[in-house]
């Protein structure tokens, strides 16, 4: 019997020591959780630094908040951040473009400075113009009822104005999307204006009965370049292409506060006011110089039914799988009904 219990003693010591295994010392962890494994800073002394911690399992990770790609579809880039509605801007340099009646701002004071309320807003946006894909050209030639449509069709809705706003400004509320400084080569802009043909009079409507005609106008009055094609011509939050190449719609809030102040080199300051009596809106500017292609910026005197060969749009939807009204902000406003 003594054997036996020597043997016994034996093997729970072999046990006790096993359990005892430093990681930092050799000691093997099973195979299935090894990779697992990641260093965490300490403030312990140095021989203590290297204590391995677990990666949260799957089913903590699950529990987590949705991020990113989560979201939204692969195809769209979710926005989660605070819209200024008051913005205060400084500009160092610019000038005046006679043909708009507009002063371009150059370089603006860095940062911005929001001077009213920051709206909390989550959304998803297209990361290009419609139909949002890298490589091909933005489509053009839709006015507000068939953008509204052609989102519609995929479950989303043409982005408010303050959507593509905040989309275009990222958290910091930069003029241009890049930055602080104008830069026409990042986003496709300062092109010659090109007149359609006097005698293409109904080939750029909407609904151009004559197709073949429309198309060569269009391909000859074309000066924009492919989506996603410029790199830098990009927001903080990952949406391509904003100011500059194609103009955009957007749908109208009906703000008519003043909602940006712009100071001027000689002093001056100009304040930017919705108007609230259509639908619509345009935003970013197109590639045709006279224009300032910031981010904040629209225009509001083009009706519903207004559509040209440098205006596209882009589409919005809710986060998190959640259901998405196609109607603009005003058009619920009003109870107006979807009608597709």
């Amino acid at each position: 019997m003594r054997p036996h219990g020597l043997s016994l003693l034996l093997l729970l010591l072999l046990l006790l020591s096993c359990s005892a295994a430093d990681p930092r010392e050799g000691g093997q962890l099973p195979r299935e959780t090894s990779s697992a494994i990641v260093p965490i800073a300490s403030a312990e002394p140095a021989e203590s630094a290297s204590v391995p911690t677990l990666v949260p399992s799957a089913s903590a990770s699950a529990a987590a908040p949705p991020s990113g790609p989560q979201a939204c579809p692969t195809e769209m880039v979710l926005v989660d951040g605070d819209h200024c509605t008051d913005l205060e801007v400084k500009c160092l340099k610019s000038s005046y473009a006679k043909a708009n009646k507009k002063t371009i701002c150059a370089e603006f004071v860095e940062p911005s400075k929001c001077t009213g309320d920051k709206i909390k807003k989550r959304y998803c946006i297209d990361k290009y113009e419609f139909p949002n894909k890298k490589g091909e050209n933005p489509e053009v030639m839709n006015d507000f009822p068939h953008a509204q449509k052609k989102c519609a069709a995929l479950g989303k809705r043409v982005c408010t104005e303050t959507e593509w706003t905040m989309a275009c400004e990222g958290p910091s509320y930069k003029p241009y999307p890049y930055g602080y400084k104008r830069d026409p080569k990042k986003c496709n802009g300062d092109r010659p204006y090109k007149f359609p043909s006097k005698d293409a009079d109904g080939l750029l409507e909407t609904h151009s009965k004559d197709k073949k005609k429309a198309a060569s106008e269009l391909a000859r009055l074309w000066d924009g370049v492919p989506s996603g094609s410029q790199p830098e011509c990009v927001s903080d939050y990952g949406v391509f292409d904003m100011p500059g190449n194609a103009d955009e719609l957007a749908a109208s809030e009906g703000r008519t506060k003043q909602y940006s102040s712009m100071k001027m080199p000689d002093g001056s300051s100009e304040t930017l006011r919705a108007a609230d009596k259509f639908d619509n809106v345009t935003t970013g500017g197109p590639w045709v110089e006279g224009v300032r292609n910031q981010c904040r910026p629209k225009i509001y005197t083009h009706n519903e039914g207004f559509s040209y060969y440098y205006l596209s749009f882009r589409c919005c939807a809710e986060p998190d799988g959640a259901a998405t009204d196609p109607r603009s902000p005003k058009q619920i406003k009003r109870g107006e009904k979807w009608r597709p």
